[in-house]
């Protein structure tokens, strides 16, 4: 087994022996995973679509749904 999956694996024994549900779970990797990749693609939608092989419009609406901004985004 690879280091990359004995990681895997540890997080997810340790995330359900903490009771966090599948769900949660799931919808904090998405928001993570679609952070890092418009960091990435230095707030580039369009890039950003493509590392993660969906549509732009799909993109947008993920990050709308978490609250994500773009780096190049002002507070």
């Amino acid at each position: 087994m690879t280091l990359l999956r004995e990681q895997l694996e540890r997080l997810v024994d340790d995330m359900v022996s903490r009771g966090i549900r599948y769900e949660d779970a799931q919808r904090e990797f998405e928001k993570r995973f679609i952070a890092h990749v418009l960091a990435k693609a230095e707030g580039n939608m369009c890039r950003a679509a493509n590392l993660l092989g969906m549509h732009r419009n799909t993109l947008s609406r993920k990050i709308a749904e978490h609250r994500l901004r773009r780096p190049h985004d002002r507070a």
